[in-house]
């Protein structure tokens, strides 16, 4: 993707519509793009007025009236036609096959009761993941776009590039990988805070993803630099190998 095509790329991005490639992209892009930081801070702005300006709250009495009106609507009475006696139940055959249809129909009924549970479910876990994926992509976005984002790039092994941004007004840092090569079979890579030569745990990345933006965990505070090792898969709490690199904040 050419720069030019990035550049047409800021309205997607501040509505969360990229697909997850164009995204990473556009992110590497606009750690170093001021103009694109500029244009999604105010259309994410504008979004986000947008969003408020068409909601609506219902009026307060509307659940009184709904559920007072309710009560004034009566059920249906069961039909008293041919093939029922007296006491209103069922004879012969048709008493007999209205009684299997009823049992199905109750069958059918939990049946789908039970799908309609579990589509539910489904539709509300994809409902979260999406609102966690938007948040993430927005907190990255603000660190990102940020008047005072400071970006230091670093050689990784076999080619591969690290790319972190950190803002002091935002308190968080972003780590931006390219063309990182999978870590071996039972290990993840890990991130880590450089606060005066001590390593904090800042989070630990897609071990299946080449190409990723993190949002490192916790505040930046004092921290002066990032660092990133391979650990055991989940993660550990204090360095266990060299790190592959470490890399310094720099300022605004």
């Amino acid at each position: 993707m050419t720069t030019a095509e990035l550049h047409t790329l800021t309205g997607a991005y501040a509505l969360h519509a990229l697909p997850d490639d164009e995204r990473l992209a556009f992110e590497r892009h606009l750690s170093a793009c001021e103009a694109c930081a500029q244009e999604v801070r105010e259309l994410s702005a504008t979004a986000a007025r947008l969003g408020l300006a068409v909601s609506a709250t219902p009026p307060p009495p509307l659940r009184e009236r709904v559920l007072r009106e309710i009560t004034t609507v009566r059920q249906e009475t069961p039909s008293q036609g041919r093939g029922t006696r007296s006491g209103g139940s069922p004879t012969g055959r048709a008493g007999r096959w209205t009684s299997y249809a009823l049992a199905a129909c109750v069958a059918a009924a939990a049946a789908f009761g039970g799908v309609a549970v579990w589509q539910n479910q489904v539709a509300q876990d994809a409902r979260q993941e999406a609102t966690r994926a938007q948040e993430h992509n927005a907190q990255v976005a603000q660190v990102l776009t940020a008047p005072d984002a400071a970006t230091t790039v670093s050689e990784l092994a076999d080619g591969a590039r690290g790319t972190v941004v950190v803002s002091r007004s935002v308190d968080r840092a972003v780590f931006l990988a390219s063309d990182l090569a999978q870590p071996p079979s039972g290990k993840v890579y890990e991130l880590w805070y450089d606060d005066g030569g001590v390593m904090r745990p800042a989070g630990l990345m897609n071990p299946s993803a080449t190409d990723e933006a993190v949002l490192l965990d916790g505040p930046v505070d004092g921290a002066s630099g990032m660092g990133i090792t391979i650990e055991p898969e989940g993660g550990s709490e204090q360095p266990t190998t060299e790190p592959l690199a470490v890399m310094e904040f720099r300022d605004a």
